[in-house]
C-alpha cells in the first residue's frame, strides 16, 4: 500500500472507504475514513484498493456520490445470464467495462460493491468472481424468497401480537400457529433448548425465561390463567384422528353387525343403574331374580362396548393408546368419542343395550356358591342417583324391594371378603369440580349404603371374572396386591381413631399390581380378582371383555399370552400417566381453591409426619378433605387440631403456606 491510496474495509461488517494515510510499525497501516476517524490496519483487512489516483478523505464523499447511479443490483442478473455461457470468472474491472463500456475508478469500485455484495449470481475466488450454475442460482433465489416470506410473517405476528395485547380479537395464521407453539414448549418444558422462543421474548421486550412466555400466552388469551400443564405435558390426546371420529360417526348412524347374535335376552329383568348426577358414561346395572327354589340371583350387567369395537381397529386402538377416560375438575376426556360413550355404549335407561351380565348366587356367608357369564340384551329400567338410592332404602319403598335386597347381599359380602382378610381403610374423598374460571367447587364424598351397594357388587363381578378367566386358562389383566405388614393392634392403639390411625394404615398398603396371572388382592381379600365394571372408560377392563366374550362365543381368543403382555406393558405407562395428571390437576385446583380462599380460616387435623425433627408434617383440612404440607411453629402430636389461614398459594409452583391461627384470631375472623 501506499499513501493516498483509496481503499475499502469492514467496520462491524460495513463497509467502509478510507485513504492511506502512513505506515504504523513493520506491518499496520493508518488510514483515514471521510469522517477524519483513524482505524490501523493490517493489509489482509483491505477488501479492495480502488485503482489509479492519490485521493484525501475529503474526496470520499464526493466519490461515493458519483458511484450511486451505478449500484443497481438488477444489471448483474443480465451480466450473469451473459456470462454464464462461458463460465469465466471476472476482476471488478472485467465487469466494469462489461456493464458500463469503462473502467474508471469509480466504474470499478461500482462493479467492485455489487459483486462482492451479490448473494446470488457470482461467487468469489481469489480475486476473481465467478458466476453461479442456473441451478444454484435458482436454489439461492428460492431460499432468498423463503426467508423473505419468513421475515414478512414474523413482522404480521408481532403485529398480531400487538393486536391481541390491545384485546383485539386476533385470526392467527398457521405460521402465528407454530410460533406460538415454540413458547408452549419453552413453558412446557423449560430444560430443553428453546432459543427461537427465546428470540421471539427478546424482540417483544419481553424476560427471556419460560415464566414471561407463560404470562405472554395467557396475555394473548391463547392460555387460560389455569391451563392445565400436566395435561400438555402428557402424551395423552386432547383430540381424536379424523378417521377414529368417522368410525364413531358411522356407528352412531347404523350399528354394525353383533358378533354375538345369540345374546341372552334379559329385557324381563328391572334393571337399576346407579351413579352420580353428573355421570353420563352408564356403565353398569343391577338386577334381582327369584328364583324356583327362593334362592336370589343377582345380576351384575355391564355395557358391551365390545358390540361396536374389534381388536385392533381404529376405535380399540385409540382406546389403547388413551388407556382411560381422564376425570378432571374441568370436566372429562373420554377414552371413547364422547357420543358413543355416553350413547350407544351405555346402558340407557328404556332402551335396548347390549351387556355383558354376571349371575351370581351367594351362599349365606356371602361367598359365590354359583355363577354364571352371558352375552346379554337388557332395557335399564331406572336410571337413580346416589341419593335417590339412600332415599329410597331408608323410606323403605316395597315396590322397589329389589333395592333392599341389594343392599343385604352388599353388606353379607361385605362381611364375608372382612373374614377372608379385607382391609378396609376409610379416608376423607373430595371431589373438585371447576364449573367456570370464576367457580371451585369441593365436595366431600360421603360413605353410603348406596355406594357401599355398588362397590361391592362391582367387587363381585371382577371376582366372578377372574375366577372364570382363572379356571379357564384365560390370560386378562389380573389385579393382586401383596399382604401389607401392618401396625399390630397395640401400636395403633396409640394413635388417636379416625384419619389418623386410616393414614398409618394406608401407609404400609403396597401398590395394587397387574399381570396376566392370578394373584391374591390382600385389601379386597380375594384370591382372583380382574377389573371388568368399566369397559368403557379403563382400557384394562376392555381388555377382559375381548377375552370373555371370545371364550363365551367359543371364539379363538384376539390376545395370547405373550400379546396380552405386551399391551400391558404399554397401557399401564399410559395409565401411571394419566393418573399422574389427574393427581396433579386435583392438587392445582385445590390449591387454586384454597388460593382464593386466602382469608378463610380452616381446622386442620396434624394427620402424619414428614420430618418430625424439623416440624414438617401433613394436615388434613377435614372441610375439604385435602391433604397438605405444613411447618408447625410449636409442638403438636398427632390428632391435634389447629386453626389455620392460607398465607401463601402458587399453584403453579405447587406450593401453600399456612399460618396457624390463636383463639383470638379466630373468634375475630368468625
Amino acid at each position: 500500500m501506499e499513501k493516498g491510496k483509496l481503499v475499502e474495509f469492514r467496520v462491524n461488517g460495513e463497509p467502509r472507504l478510507g485513504v492511506v494515510d502512513r505506515p504504523e510499525g513493520k506491518k499496520d497501516w493508518i488510514v483515514i475514513d471521510n469522517d477524519g476517524h483513524s482505524h490501523k490496519l493490517r493489509p489482509q483487512r483491505i477488501d479492495y484498493e480502488v485503482p489509479g489516483g492519490s485521493y484525501s478523505s475529503n474526496d470520499i464523499p464526493q466519490f461515493l456520490q458519483e458511484i450511486q447511479d451505478y449500484l443497481d443490483p438488477s444489471s448483474l442478473e443480465v451480466a450473469w445470464e451473459l456470462l454464464i455461457e462461458d463460465g469465466e470468472a471476472v476482476t471488478p474491472a472485467d465487469m466494469a467495462n462489461f456493464l458500463y463500456s469503462e473502467e474508471t475508478a469509480q466504474l470499478c469500485y461500482a462493479a467492485h460493491r455489487l459483486l462482492s455484495e451479490d448473494k446470488i449470481y457470482f461467487k468469489k475466488k481469489g480475486e476473481k468472481y465467478e458466476p453461479r450454475s442456473p441451478s444454484q442460482v435458482e436454489e439461492i433465489k428460492h431460499q432468498l424468497e423463503v426467508e423473505k416470506q419468513r421475515q414478512q410473517e414474523k413482522e404480521i405476528f408481532f403485529e398480531h401480537i400487538q393486536q391481541a395485547l390491545a384485546g383485539e380479537t386476533v385470526e392467527w395464521s398457521q405460521s402465528d400457529r407454530t410460533r406460538l407453539d415454540s413458547l408452549e414448549k419453552f413453558v412446557l418444558h423449560p430444560e430443553q433448548n428453546h432459543r427461537n422462543a427465546q428470540d421471539l421474548l427478546k424482540e417483544l421486550g419481553q424476560a427471556t425465561t419460560a415464566e414471561a412466555a407463560f404470562e405472554l400466552l395467557v396475555a394473548l388469551k391463547w392460555w387460560s390463567p389455569n391451563e392445565n400443564l400436566f395435561l400438555k405435558r402428557s402424551s395423552y390426546p386432547l383430540n381424536f384422528p379424523q378417521k377414529v371420529l368417522d368410525v364413531s360417526s358411522s356407528y352412531l348412524q347404523t350399528l354394525p353387525p353383533d358378533a354375538d347374535s345369540d345374546r341372552l335376552d334379559l329385557t324381563h329383568l328391572k334393571v337399576y343403574t346407579i351413579d352420580d348426577e353428573s355421570t353420563k358414561e352408564i356403565d353398569d346395572g343391577l338386577s334381582v331374580e327369584y328364583l324356583d327354589d327362593e334362592r336370589v340371583k343377582l345380576w351384575i350387567h355391564i355395557a358391551d362396548p365390545t358390540r361396536l369395537v374389534t381388536p385392533g381397529d381404529e376405535l380399540d386402538l385409540e382406546a389403547r393408546k388413551r388407556s382411560t377416560t381422564l376425570y378432571l375438575p374441568t370436566g372429562m376426556i373420554s377414552m371413547f368419542p364422547v357420543e358413543l360413550a355416553t350413547g350407544p355404549m351405555s346402558l340407557r335407561q328404556g332402551e335396548l343395550c347390549a351387556a355383558l351380565s354376571f349371575g351370581v348366587v351367594l351362599d349365606s356367608e356371602g361367598a359365590v356358591a354359583d355363577f354364571s357369564i352371558h352375552a346379554s340384551v337388557i332395557k335399564p329400567t331406572y336410571r337413580l342417583t346416589y341419593h335417590d338410592v339412600d332415599e329410597m332404602l331408608q323410606l323403605g319403598i316395597t315396590a322397589e324391594s329389589e333395592l333392599a335386597v341389594l343392599a343385604e347381599a352388599a353388606k353379607k359380602r361385605h362381611k364375608w371378603r372382612q373374614s377372608q382378610g379385607s382391609i378396609t381403610i376409610k379416608m376423607p374423598e373430595a371431589i373438585i369440580k371447576v364449573k367456570s374460571e370464576e367457580e371451585i367447587i369441593i365436595e366431600l364424598l360421603e360413605t353410603s349404603i348406596s355406594r357401599q351397594l355398588v362397590a361391592e357388587m362391582m367387587i363381585l363381578a371382577g371376582e366372578v371374572a377372574g375366577t372364570y378367566c382363572r379356571e379357564n386358562g384365560i390370560p386378562v389383566p389380573f389385579r393382586g396386591q401383596p399382604q401389607p405388614e401392618l401396625p399390630s393392634d397395640e401400636e395403633l392403639l396409640l394413635l388417636p381413631a379416625g384419619p389418623v390411625r386410616a393414614c398409618a394404615l394406608r401407609r404400609c398398603m403396597p401398590r395394587s399390581e397387574m399381570g396376566t396371572l392370578p394373584s391374591r388382592h390382600a385389601s379386597l381379600g380375594l384370591n382372583n380378582y380382574t377389573q371388568v365394571t368399566s369397559p368403557i372408560r379403563r382400557y384394562t377392563d376392555l381388555l377382559t371383555h375381548f377375552q370373555l366374550k371370545a371364550h363365551l362365543r367359543g371364539d379363538e381368543l384376539p390376545f395370547p399370552l405373550d400379546v396380552m403382555q405386551q399391551i400391558l406393558y404399554s397401557v399401564t405407562l399410559s395409565a401411571q400417566e394419566a393418573s399422574f395428571v389427574e393427581r396433579q390437576t386435583n392438587r392445582y385446583w385445590g390449591l387454586e381453591f384454597l388460593r382464593r380462599n386466602a382469608d378463610q380460616v380452616w381446622q386442620g387435623l396434624v394427620l402424619r409426619w414428614l420430618r418430625e425433627d424439623e416440624g414438617l408434617g401433613v394436615i388434613l383440612l377435614e372441610e375439604l378433605g385435602l391433604e397438605l404440607p405444613h411447618r408447625f411453629e410449636r409442638s403438636v402430636s398427632l390428632g391435634d387440631r389447629l386453626n389455620v389461614q392460607v398465607s401463601r398459594a402458587d399453584p403453579h409452583r405447587d406450593e401453600i403456606r399456612f399460618r396457624e391461627m390463636l383463639e383470638h384470631e379466630t373468634m375475630i375472623n368468625n
